[in-house]
């Protein structure tokens, strides 16, 4: 057999298929695959313009992505979830109406944009020169509004290896582009023009690779029937944007573009492991959740393993990044960004707790209970709101860090745990169980490199180079030896993964 067909064989392998946990396994390793190659296109060309444009031009690239984002979250009405939800495999009746809502959703937000862009950049954030970014980069929204709704099945149905070509084409055509026009002319607007070519690449795809056509048709009982369950998603989208992203609308107001830049680029960076994880979680696990949600008892063993595998990736993740976080900035940015460290290692442990707290969401969701998401969302709102200006305006970028992960620590994250252990009839104490071993292992991966890098005579690049892999030997280290001496049972957890995608 050549190498090709055993390649070929190979693939067909992980096709996501099987029983729900075989599937579920095989697309998370899709997705985390995708997110892994995706990430590090995104950052690396983050990377790039970090030194070619640097973080005054950027700034206005974040003013812009800020407008849209708000846009397009006050706007989000959850059909997709709404799709996943339904345990009728087929949606297909669903799905005319689905492109229709899009489509009129992607028009009004480029026209939206286009109307606010001179107050928004003028008056808001006093930057004039972003109004034309945020009319250009509002064409996303309508582009993809019209892509092929029948991609809800690669959520729906764990066909995450289709999902994998689709994004990972994007993710290729903004990366060339943005790097490619930033080598010629290095303007925030490499950025811009990078973005929307990933937008016109998955639009092209979603045909490409999914069957369904759309026809522009709509049904009234449809869309009440879809709106209905995704209104709880609008107010939880609208509140994760204020909490997710108002800290750095707030800092682009209160302080300078240059800091804003500052302050996305070290929480992009900083939370960059806990966002894929988090994105893998949402996303497979609510399907896989949904087909489970009669069954509490092993939808309680399924949540328990979720998160034991988050919180072995979630600990030495963000406790190494703000160990190395002095020489990584140096090393990747250059010299001009030194002022970005401290925020970054707060961050850190930011990106530490969001992805602990999106192992909840999934969960809420599937039972039918997406207000639980709403609610918590709407409190941490309330609390960022009271502390964020005092804290910014005495500390700054770091006042702003501290801030959003000091409400994340407490009372947010003791209420998740509290919550769910409500919804599904799990002890407080058997959740809290799963962070012990991860948080000895990675705290004391964490202090050994800092040591070493206190210590180091070379470079950041050579730390970089060094430590990183250093404080990966360690952390394996400790982990083998805590499941030896203890009942950590998380190898066994692997090895179901493992068993899983070899099935």
């Amino acid at each position: 057999m050549s190498l090709l067909e055993r390649l070929l064989v190979r693939i067909k392998g992980l096709k996501p298929e099987g029983t729900i946990a075989e599937r579920t396994v095989k697309s998370a390793g899709w997705l985390m695959g995708q997110n892994i190659v995706g990430r590090l296109l995104q950052l690396g060309m983050l990377a790039v313009l970090a030194r070619l444009v640097g973080p005054a031009e950027l700034g206005l690239v974040g003013i812009a992505l800020l407008t849209l984002s708000a846009t397009k979250k006050f706007t989000n009405i959850g059909l997709n979830k709404a799709l996943i939800q339904k345990t009728e495999e087929n949606v297909d009746s669903h799905l005319n109406t689905t492109w229709m809502l899009e489509v009129g959703r992607g028009v009004l937000i480029a026209s939206l944009l286009f109307a606010i862009a001179p107050p928004v950049g003028e008056w808001f954030f006093d930057e004039p020169r972003a109004v034309e970014i945020i009319r250009v980069i509002g064409l996303s929204p309508l582009l993809l509004g019209f892509r092929n709704p029948g991609i809800v099945y690669f959520q729906k149905n764990l066909e995450f290896h289709k999902e994998f070509a689709y994004k990972i084409g994007g993710d290729s055509a903004q990366f060339l582009v943005g790097v490619g026009y930033a080598l010629v002319n290095p303007t925030a607007w490499a950025f811009v023009f990078g973005f929307l070519a990933a937008d016109v690449v998955k639009l092209v795809l979603s045909y490409v690779i999914h069957g369904y056509r759309p026809f522009p048709s709509f049904d009234l009982d449809v869309a009440k029937d879809l709106v209905n369950y995704g209104k709880w998603v609008t107010g939880s989208s609208i509140l994760f944007f204020i909490y997710g992203e108002g800290d750095d609308a707030f800092v682009g107001w209160l302080l300078t573009p240059t800091a804003l830049a500052y302050y996305q680029y070290t929480y992009r960076f900083s939370n960059a492991p806990a966002t894929e994880l988090s994105q893998v979680i949402t996303r497979v696990m609510l399907p896989a959740y949904s087909k489970l949600q009669t069954d509490e008892e092993v939808l309680r063993g399924a949540f328990l393993k979720t998160l034991r595998v988050t919180a072995l990736v979630s600990f030495p993740s963000a406790i190494g990044i703000a160990a190395i976080a002095p020489d990584f900035v140096v090393a990747v940015f250059g010299e001009e960004w030194t002022p970005a460290v401290p925020a970054m290692q707060v961050l850190a442990f930011y990106g530490l707790f969001r992805a602990l707290g999106k192992t909840f969401g999934p969960i809420w969701e599937a039972i039918g209970r997406p207000d639980y998401v709403t609610k918590l969302s709407a409190l941490r709102v309330v609390l960022i709101a009271i502390f964020i200006y005092p804290m910014t305006n005495t500390l700054g970028i770091v006042g702003t860090a501290l801030t959003v992960t000091g409400i994340y620590v407490f009372p947010m994250m003791p209420l998740d745990i509290y919550v769910m252990s409500r919804s599904i009839d799990l002890p407080m104490g058997e959740i809290y169980y799963e962070f012990v071993y991860p948080f000895i292992a990675s705290v004391t991966m964490g202090l050994t490199i800092w040591y070493l890098g206190t210590v180091s005579p070379f470079s950041p690049l050579v730390n970089l180079v060094v430590l990183i892999p250093a404080g990966v030997v360690v952390f394996v280290a400790l982990a083998w030896i805590l499941e030896l001496v203890t009942n950590w049972t998380v190898r066994d957890n692997f090895e179901q993964i493992y068993r899983n995608l070899t099935a």
